[in-house]
């Protein structure tokens, strides 16, 4: 199923979409394909999943990374409905977690399948790194900074929002509007791949500010406390190597001018550090 639509974006796209369709005797899962759905139409726009043959060839890293979501997910599903598998276990970790997402939906139970497969992709894809360019490599931690943040936000309000908890759950829930801001990226990086002819910092000085504020002033502060929490949560010790003195480092080295800190609106990220500290 996912091989035949490897190298049609269009295609690709509709297949992430028809998992979240009504199942008969099931409890519907619809109101979680949007948040899925607005990551990937954001890959599309960018190029990343075109063809290796198309006029701009797309990336093999995120081409791989979707497919094995896209795969683990559909895998879960045919297992649940015995369609042309013998039974037996899931290839994968990460495809029993879109198992259990399906006979138990819940915002907690999505991102653990979801950020399962994402961190799946991240550890086995890690040599195509080597491809992209390094403005591309230091988003792909931006990324994974902001679905795990997410993740927190409905399973561990206190780590992810601290004072302000009582909102956590409705920000990060994957069925509305709220966690569009972490779930997609289409307001920090234009839409072209590859980034050639771009500075990380050209490219920092045009981001929608507001979505830096939550990574300098909310994700950052706790980011290593944030990627242990996800290692143990998604029993994924590996996660861990991921960050190394308080920074995202996912094929990444900070030295003393990294770009994970700024100067801007110094009040109103101490003011945001405050409010969603323990």
């Amino acid at each position: 199923m996912v091989a035949a639509v490897r190298d049609d974006p269009g295609r690709r796209l509709g297949l992430a979409s028809r998992f979240y369709d009504d199942r008969p005797g099931c409890v519907s899962i619809r109101s979680y394909r949007r948040a899925e759905m607005a990551f990937m139409r954001w890959q599309v726009r960018r190029g990343l999943l075109a063809a290796p043959d198309a006029p701009r060839p797309g990336s093999g890293w995120w081409r791989a990374v979707n497919e094995g979501l896209l795969r683990d997910a559909w895998e879960a599903d045919q297992l649940l409905a015995g369609s042309g598998f013998q039974p037996g276990p899931a290839s994968r970790p990460s495809v029993s977690r879109w198992s259990a997402f399906l006979e138990r939906p819940s915002a907690v139970a999505w991102y653990r399948a979801h950020n399962a497969s994402i961190v799946a992709g991240y550890i086995e894809h890690y040599a195509l790194c080597a491809a992209e360019l390094p403005v591309e490599r230091f988003f792909m931690n931006v990324a994974l900074g902001r679905v795990l943040y997410a993740h927190a936000l409905v399973a561990s309000p206190k780590l992810a929002l601290g004072r302000v908890r009582a909102v956590s759950r409705v920000l990060g829930d994957p069925r509305w509007r709220g966690a569009d801001v972490f779930l997609s990226l289409h307001n920090i990086l234009p839409d072209r791949y590859p980034l050639v002819g771009f500075t990380l910092s050209e490219i920092l000085a045009l981001e929608n500010y507001a979505g830096r504020l939550i990574d300098y002033g909310v994700m950052l502060p706790r980011i290593q406390a944030l990627y242990a929490f996800a290692a143990a949560d998604l029993d994924e010790p590996r996660l861990l190597g991921f960050v190394q003195d308080g920074l995202p480092a996912y094929a990444w080295t900070n030295d003393e001018d990294h770009p994970w800190t700024t100067s801007r609106s110094p009040r109103l990220r101490s003011v945001l550090r405050w409010l969603t500290s323990s």
